[in-house]
Order: C-alpha cells, then sequence, then structure tokens
C-alpha cells in the first residue's frame, strides 16, 4: 500500500520502502518532488491568519518549517522509529546533536556525556554548551554504578553514544536509561552506527534519538544532513527550539536522502556481512592485536549487540600489534580500494589513522587488558566492493606495516 505511513505490523525492510510516501506530498509520482520554496502562497488573509496559530509538519507556512519534502523524509524517519513522536531536520549531522542538547537544557544545568562520543559532540559540550551557562562531565559508560553515583541535582541530560566512536564500546543502554529515568534525566542517543533499522532507541528508553544522516541514510558521500527523533515528551520542546534557532534543511539533500533511504536496508546488510567477513580475517593475522568490532562473535560488547540490537553497520576498529604509527600510516599509505577521509557509511571503503588517547577523560587507552604497545588503530569502513578484493588489498597493507 504505497504511501501509507501509519501500518501497523510490518517489518523495517518494508517500512523504508513506504515511509513517508504520503499521496498528498507525492501527488501522482513514486518520490515526492524536490520543492524549493521560500514564500508559501495562502488563499487569503484569513487563511494567513489560522496559519499563525497552527505549527507542525503538513502545513505551510515559510520555508523554514519546510514543505513536502523536508516532511516527507521527516515523516518516514518517525515512522522507522516506534514511540516517536516526531523528527527534526538539520543540515549537518554536527546541528544534531548541538540541538537535542540545547532543547532540553538551559543555563545552570548539566549534562553527562559518555566519555567515547564522538569527537564534535564533546566540543559542543565543553565549549559551547559552556557558553550558555551549562556545564558538562564525562563518564565511563561501562561503568553503571559509576555513572548513576555522577547524576547530581543540577543534572538533566545524559548524552550517550553506542557502540562508543573510534573504539567501540558497547554500553547498557537499558540500564543506563532506567539509572537516568529514575532521577528525572533526558536520555540522547547518537545512534549513526546502528541506524533505526538496526536499535529501536525509544522502544529501549532513549528520549532523543540523534542520526548523521549524511552517512547511511544518505549512503553516497554527496549529503550533508542530520535528524533527531524524539518521543511526544521531548518533541515539542526540539521543535520549539529548533525552529526558534532557524534550523532547517535544504530540501534538495532530503531529497537525496528519501532516494538513499529506499535502499539504505540493502546496503547496510551488504556492508555488515562483508564487514564481519573482513573482521574475522584480520583477527586471525599475527599484525593485529584486537578488532574491535560488535557483530564479531567473541569481540567485547557482542553479547550486549545480540541481546539488544538487530543489525548494525561496516565501520570497525583495528588495533596494530606494536610497532609505531609511521608503520600504521604505511599501511593505510598503500591500500588502493580503501579512501582516506572523514566521515563513513557511503558505497566505497574508507581507512583512517585515529587517535582515541587524545578524546578520552575517564576512558584510559590502550583499554585495560592491552599491551600498552598495542595503542596505534585505524579505523575501517566496509563499503560495498567485493570482500576478497578488500581482503587482497589489506594483505598488501600489512605487509607494508611489517616492513623495516
Amino acid at each position: 500500500m504505497a504511501g501509507g505511513t501509519d501500518d501497523k505490523g510490518l517489518s523495517p525492510a518494508t517500512r523504508l520502502v513506504l515511509a513517508g510516501r504520503k499521496p498528498e506530498w507525492t501527488g501522482p509520482a513514486v518520490n515526492p518532488p524536490v520543492w524549493r520554496a521560500s514564500t508559501h502562497l495562502y488563499e487569503n488573509c484569513a487563511a494567513q491568519e489560522a496559519g499563525r496559530h497552527v505549527n507542525k509538519d503538513g502545513l505551510f507556512h515559510y520555508g523554514a518549517r519546510g514543505g513536502p519534502t523536508q516532511w516527507a523524509l521527516a515523516d518516514a524517519l518517525t515512522a522507522l522509529e516506534p514511540g516517536a513522536a516526531g523528527t527534526m531536520l538539520y543540515p549537518t549531522g554536527l546541528a544534531a546533536p548541538a540541538m537535542a542538547l540545547l532543547s532540553v537544557l538551559k543555563a545552570g544545568d548539566e549534562v553527562l556525556v559518555s566519555d567515547n562520543s564522538y569527537d564534535p559532540s564533546r566540543t559542543i559540550a565543553m565549549h559551547a554548551l559552556r557558553d550558555y551557562g551549562i556545564s558538562a562531565r564525562f563518564f565511563d559508560p561501562l561503568n553503571l554504578a559509576g555513572f548513576a553515583a555522577m547524576i547530581t541535582d543540577n543534572t538533566r541530560a545524559v548524552l550517550l553514544e553506542c557502540p562508543g566512536s573510534l573504539t567501540m564500546e558497547m554500553c547498557d543502554i537499558p540500564a543506563l536509561t532506567a539509572a537516568a529515568k529514575a532521577r528525572g534525566l533526558a536520555v540522547l542517543l547518537d545512534n549513526t552506527w546502528a541506524g533505526p533499522t538496526g536499535f529501536q532507541a525509544l522502544r529501549h528508553g532513549v528520549d532523543l534519538s540523534i542520526l548523521a544522516l549524511s552517512k547511511h541514510v544518505g549512503g553516497h558521500s554527496d549529503l550533508m544532513l542530520g535528524s533527531v527523533t524524539a518521543n511526544a515528551e521531548y518533541y515539542p520542546r526540539l521543535r520549539k527550539r529548533s525552529l526558534m534557532l532557524g534550523q532547517q534543511a535544504a530540501p534538495d539533500d532530503c531529497a537525496l536522502a528519501l532516494r538513499g533511504l529506499r535502499t539504505m536496508g540493502m546496503r547496510l546488510e551488504r556492508s555488515s556481512a562483508s564487514a564481519l567477513t573482513i573482521a574475522e580475517w584480520l583477527e586471525g593475522r599475527s599484525e593485529v592485536a584486537a578488532v574491535l568490532f560488535p557483530m564479531l562473535p567473541g569481540a567485547s560488547g557482542y553479547d550486549l549487540w545480540k541481546r539488544d540490537f538487530t543489525g548494525g553497520c561496516g565501520l570497525m576498529t583495528v588495533v596494530m600489534a606494536g610497532r609505531d604509527a609511521a608503520a600504521r600510516n604505511r599501511l593505510i599509505d598503500e591500500l588502493k580500494l580503501f579512501g582516506i577521509g572523514y566521515s563513513w557509511g557511503g558505497f566505497e571503503s574508507l581507512a583512517l589513522a585515529i587517535h582515541p588517547e587524545r578524546d578520552r577523560a575517564e576512558m584510559p587507552w590502550p583499554p585495560p587488558g592491552f599491551d600498552p604497545a598495542d595503542r596505534f588503530a585505524l579505523r575501517l569502513w566496509i563499503g560495498l566492493e567485493d570482500p576478497a578484493d578488500l581482503i587482497a588489498d589489506l594483505t598488501h597493507g600489512l605487509a607494508a606495516w611489517a616492513a623495516p
């Protein structure tokens, strides 16, 4: 039934196809047209006056509130997150956590931030929020008792990321959310790694689920976009603050994201399967100290991933066995099928030297149990290439790593 977004019992794969395709937005076409508009015209003064008092998607007002192209994408993302009241869109993935935090915090409040969060999110917490009189402290998300003990009367929110950025730790999201809710905290989660098809955040106690749509949803490394999907308690606050600060996504980028959304399930399935094959191969290499990839059986966090998640993606971190940064860089430079670049989630594979020790307050790098010499790591994004070709390419890279 094309155009339905309220059908019950449909799988995420089917919702990826149907969501956001309301007939009033698509017309006779399969996809919503790209509506580029700043000014929306009213039939008469009465209609214009009535529009001032209604603020929701689906009703024209002014371009800053969006049009059918933006509404279709927001509606689709809401439909993918059971328990969601709505979704707000942003021009970058970075703007999404910023607006989520600003919607739940005010001067004098405190936020607790997972110590393995995305570096730009850390920067928001340490610098931008403090300019607004909001304080931030970092915590180890693997230490549940320690987290609960850190909550004070001024703490109003917690920002999680699972798995952790760069180092892929899996935290117990239901346990952390329960501890947070017991003290009245808003729970925010950067859910970009698994996305709503791999982890239904709101069903696990999260209030605001954050995505960098530039990654899986876009899927082709050609757009910048972010989103926050929230429950009924927090969505009105999120929408009010976002519109107040002029946050809106461009319709052309939303159209690209809608196109990417329709094939996201198949791309994630292929990327995840290839990544698991490559992770298993890397795990057997003597040059590798550890493969940090929650979908890998036996890896740290695998049991939590298996319990709470229904999917993942092709992003992993490889910790090299000893040597130095120069050897790690030779490995990356030797690769022909892996590009060197930021972001991930596109069709092409990427490799990037990472430095977790630069972005830690509570969590040591290397982590407990690691040989201190095993501290040089690279992040791999596994795209849609044949995994056998990628393994052959990595074999050449490992030979360069081992060269004297």
